[in-house]
């Protein structure tokens, strides 16, 4: 979508990986991107609830690699373990959607607009607009998502020492503000949104910068032939698997802070808390205790990184506007 991105720049044998928010059926968009994207959350949820457990759970279980967590959830479990949450995360995530989709692309229109006569280099243009839509974006869902992720998190962990038995995300929610009130839901929100936007960030103008410097290495520009539908689908998995990459390195750490405070409640005396969070894992495994989960959100923010923005681009051509 970086890419799209550059719809400033006049490169016509890009058009149709540079398609802005002007350019879009917008009502297509939102109904192709529904259906497409909880497609893609269905096939990588399996992964979601490893990272979940390994985060939350014992040291010892921390401890395991991922695939001897999934296949632990499978044998107590079974198929229905593995997709703990998906149903309330599926349906709770599509107005999210509209909301995040809406603003990233509304906002990243506005900044290739109010820089397009800055002196920058074209890369450097791209990667700025993607990284300032990303953040802005981010912000803006995180208001919604943040109860979401309590919900579905206690949802993965049950059963787990130190969570609390829910029955369903109704009865989540419930428990929750019965014990904290409504902000028990905003748990981890402060982390969240001080952390998750600048990686948001960090994403989409690693996207962006990427893709535009593999079209150029390529040769594409302004007097080539538009590129085959595998020559996008190429570029830009490419592009979003570095991106998820260079963002689960750094995020993983404050991920595992926010996951354990959003779901575990033996803290002892008090409201759980960001520092409480830190002590706890620093007295279980040490510093190494913050990349609990790491293989499986590696794998998930790489396959994530790399299926989503495939999603995305396509959902985008899909939803060009007819004149």
């Amino acid at each position: 979508m970086a890419a799209e991105t550059e719809a400033a720049a006049p490169a016509l044998a890009l058009a149709d990986t540079e398609i802005n928010w002007d350019r879009l059926d917008k009502t297509r968009f939102h109904i192709i991107g529904a259906i497409l994207f909880t497609a893609q959350s269905a096939l990588l949820h399996p992964t979601v609830v490893v990272k979940t457990r390994m985060q939350v759970a014992h040291s010892g279980v921390s401890q395991m690699s991922g695939l001897s967590v999934f296949r632990n959830i499978l044998r107590n479990d079974g198929i229905p373990g593995i997709f703990r949450g998906f149903g309330t995360s599926a349906v709770g995530s599509m107005p999210g959607r509209v909301l995040c989709l809406t603003s990233l692309e509304v906002s990243k229109d506005m900044m290739l607009k109010y820089t397009e006569g800055v002196d920058m280099p074209e890369a450097t243009h791209v990667g700025v607009a993607n990284a300032v839509a990303g953040m802005l974006s981010n912000l803006v869902s995180c208001v919604y998502f943040v109860p979401l992720d309590v919900i579905c998190q206690r949802l993965m962990v049950q059963g787990l020492p130190g969570t609390t038995y829910c029955s369903g995300p109704i009865d989540v929610v419930s428990k929750v503000i019965k014990s904290e009130g409504f902000r028990g839901l905003y748990r981890g929100f402060g982390l969240t949104a001080l952390t998750q936007s600048p990686a948001s960030a960090l994403w989409w103008g690693a996207y962006g910068t990427a893709q535009h410097m593999i079209w150029r290495s390529l040769g594409y520009g302004d007097d080539m032939e538009k590129p085959s539908q595998s020559e996008m689908i190429t570029v830009q998995a490419s592009a979003g698997m570095v991106a998820g990459a260079c963002s689960t390195v750094i995020t993983t750490p404050i991920d595992t802070v926010k996951t354990r405070l959003q779901t575990m409640d033996n803290f002892g005396v008090g409201r759980p808390s960001v520092m409480k969070t830190i002590k706890a894992l620093l007295k279980e495994d040490g510093w190494r205790g913050f990349y609990r989960g790491f293989g499986p959100r590696f794998l998930n923010m790489s396959l994530y990184g790399t299926t989503m923005i495939v999603t995305y681009e396509l959902i985008k051509r899909l939803s060009i506007r007819q004149n």
